[in-house]
């Protein structure tokens, strides 16, 4: 990985094929899951986010997320473990503020305003526990049209829940067409 100094996984270098690595011509990724959940998490959040942040890379699908610790983090890791495309989107102007894990960190500056791009970027949001940031951006995609699965977080009209990871993958696969 030369050139790289976070030492993380560079842009295309998660699975162009499988059962979900579908990509355009540039080799940009065609769907995104936005992995949403709190920065402060339990040990069950961290541990369903990372095995979903696999499961998404594995498919051949990138992530994005906020970029920070806990839900954030724990899916980034599972996710960088197997060769995916993290995007964190960050509150702060300081990309080095992501986890060692975010292969793209995008400095916003914008505090939680930064919860209505992930939104508006992911194809479908997976909400892992989480507090009221991840409230937000589950209303901002639902305000947007965008399928929204829960593992273990807000009951919301409109939301898909999961109770495992394997249920909510199972969710997601129906939502890419995977």
């Amino acid at each position: 990985m030369d050139g790289n100094k976070r030492g993380v996984a560079q842009f295309g270098s998660a699975p162009a094929s499988g059962a979900g690595g579908r990509r355009f011509e540039s080799g940009r990724p065609d769907f995104i899951v936005g992995i949403i959940g709190a920065s402060k998490a339990t040990p069950r959040d961290r541990e369903n986010a990372y095995l979903i942040g696999k499961a998404v890379a594995k498919m051949g699908l990138a992530i994005i997320c906020g970029g920070l610790g806990g839900v954030m983090e724990a899916a980034s890791k599972g996710a960088w473990e197997e060769g995916g495309l993290v995007i964190g989107v960050l509150p702060s102007y300081n990309k080095g503020d992501a986890n060692p894990y975010v292969t793209i960190p995008i400095a916003t500056g914008l505090g939680h305003a930064r919860n209505t791009i992930i939104a508006a970027t992911a194809d479908v949001l997976i909400a892992v526990g989480g507090e009221y940031g991840t409230l937000s951006e589950i209303a901002f995609a639902l305000k947007m049209g965008k399928p929204v699965i829960s593992v273990f977080s807000w009951d919301i009209v409109g939301v898909q829940r999961a109770k495992s990871v394997e249920e909510a993958i199972a969710l997601l696969r129906e939502v890419c067409g995977c």
